[in-house]
């Protein structure tokens, strides 16, 4: 078509490209424009005196006023009425409830002589165009938030080594006043996805009922035209803030236009004015990102007498959900068997937490987090304790046990030494000695109770020279104890421990051989 205006986005590549050094003949091969058409707007760049900076900083709108030898024609007064209205009338339809129609029956009754329904809605869209050349969904308030990474990387510096790491941008908006949040996050993994997701509804001060996540690997696991699968943490999240994760649908462009349109502002306002700083740490980073938010939600929106702040607090702020109280916490899971004393062991942190008795040798699934512990056999909830990381201790509810297991509840370092210097200090020393020989005092508390049950078996006496026996070798275990008493070494008097004097013999070299 004739002196059609070229799409805004190929004249801000060429523009670049120009600033670039790159030739017109390129340019026009690359974008797939007339030569002349590249040379027409590079001339009109440089008649403007603009910098590529000018150029990126303008809404695609202002690009179109620069660039565009047409001109508006003059409207008359009764369009006007009707292009004043629409604002208005935008703001309202984001509110649930409020129709196109109804909008029009407000707007004849405020201007009698004003146009009937069909051209209202003809000259609502043309107004839509011009303001904002790409027309988005009409979002209701409180619906729904989008959530995506920008493809663009930001990066933070090592303060002693300078050595620079790139850190991803996140990025929400909710749908009906285009509320922006942003951070910088250490990855995309699930654990900062979540985060970072969480983070934006508290920034919002409230829950929308619908999160929409780009078909993004921390938030989908399999994407699917009809049935995506959630990632199970991201599906946690959404039980524990009541809200539900509706995935961007495939090949649906609108379903995410929103916040690739934010993304795209956000590069022109965040990523422009940070690219002369340097940040040494995620928190002074996004400590200048909020700074420029906050610039950027107060800036009027295109076209509009309002912000998307004022947008916020006017229709969106009361449609959301309240907050919980309790922050969301990351649940993990493991598989382990109870073991022959009542307990499982959490791997990560090498730590034991009891269970009913009665599930003794069965395989249970721990369901963890920062700060619980949940044991469930055949999804009923077995035990609740809150997380402990001291090493190979135990946490124990007494009820747990059978009542001919639950004095191990009471099993410690100092009980043993007592019981054993009850019997004899000889006895007491070796227990000590025991103890002190392994990683940890629990290693050695079964050993412990089976010497110590040897005083009922074979008598104190036996015990007490079967314990300096083993300590005139040096050898500190259950084990050993049961050898000297099983072999009767314990009945055994005078025994040293020196070597024996060598027999003579001729075949034997003594120590005279040598000199």
């Amino acid at each position: 078509m004739a002196n059609k205006l070229t799409d805004m986005s190929k004249i801000r590549k060429a523009i670049k490209f120009h600033c670039g050094g790159k030739s017109k003949l390129f340019i026009s091969q690359y974008l797939s424009l007339s030569r002349n058409t590249v040379k027409k707007y590079i001339s009109l760049f440089e008649v403007q005196g603009l910098t590529l900076d000018q150029i990126n900083q303008k809404t695609d709108l202002e690009l179109e006023t620069l660039f565009s030898h047409q001109t508006d024609e003059p409207i008359s007064a009764r369009v006007q009425k009707l292009y004043d209205f629409f604002p208005y009338m935008e703001r309202e339809l984001k509110k649930v409830g409020v129709t196109s129609y109804g909008m029009w029956e407000e707007y004849i009754k405020k201007h009698p002589d004003g146009y009937q329904n069909s051209q209202f809605r003809e000259y609502y869209k043309l107004w839509g165009k011009k303001v904002n050349p790409v027309m988005h969904m009409n979002h209701k308030a409180g619906d729904k938030m989008y959530v995506d990474y920008a493809g663009k990387k930001l990066s933070i510096a090592d303060k002693d080594t300078g050595e620079i790491t790139e850190v991803e941008f996140f990025v929400a908006i909710l749908g009906a006043s285009q509320y922006t949040y942003a951070e910088a996050t250490a990855s995309q993994k699930k654990e900062d996805f979540v985060v970072s997701v969480e983070n934006a509804m508290r920034f919002f001060e409230g829950v929308p009922a619908a999160i929409v996540p780009d078909n993004l690997k921390s938030a989908v696991i399999k994407s699917s035209r009809f049935e995506p699968t959630i990632n199970e943490t991201l599906a946690d999240l959404a039980e524990h803030y009541e809200t539900t994760i509706l995935p961007a649908r495939a090949y649906k462009p609108r379903d995410k236009s929103l916040v690739e349109g934010a993304v795209k502002i956000l590069y022109r306002r965040i990523y422009a004015a940070l690219k002369d700083e340097t940040f040494f740490s995620l928190a002074e980073l996004n400590d200048r990102i909020g700074d420029l938010l906050d610039a950027h939600n107060n800036k009027k929106l295109t076209g509009r007498p309002y912000t998307r702040f004022e947008l916020y607090n006017d229709i969106e702020k009361g449609k959301l959900s309240p907050l919980p109280i309790q922050r969301f916490e990351i649940k993990y899971q493991a598989q382990a068997t109870v073991m022959q004393n009542g307990h499982v062991q959490l791997s990560c942190d090498k730590h034991f937490y009891s269970v009913p008795y009665q599930y003794i040798r069965k395989k249970v699934k721990v369901m963890y987090t920062r700060t619980t512990v949940e044991i469930y056999f055949k999804y009923n909830r077995l035990a609740t304790h809150p997380r402990d990381y001291a090493l190979y201790s135990y946490t124990t509810t007494p009820e747990h046990l059978a009542s001919t297991h639950q004095f191990v509840t009471d099993w410690t370092a100092p009980r043993f030494i007592n019981w054993a210097n009850s019997i004899d200090p000889v006895a007491g020393e070796y227990i000590f000695k025991i103890i002190e020989s392994r990683n940890h005092p629990e290693q050695a508390f079964k050993s412990c109770m089976g010497i110590l049950s040897f005083e009922k078996k074979v008598g104190k006496q036996r015990l007490i020279n079967a314990c300096k026996r083993a300590l005139d070798f040096g050898t500190y275990s259950f084990k050993a104890i049961q050898n000297i008493l099983e072999n009767n070494l314990d009945m055994i008097k005078g025994e040293t421990t020196e070597d024996p004097e060598l027999p003579e013999h001729n075949n034997i070299r003594g120590k005279n051989y040598y000199k």
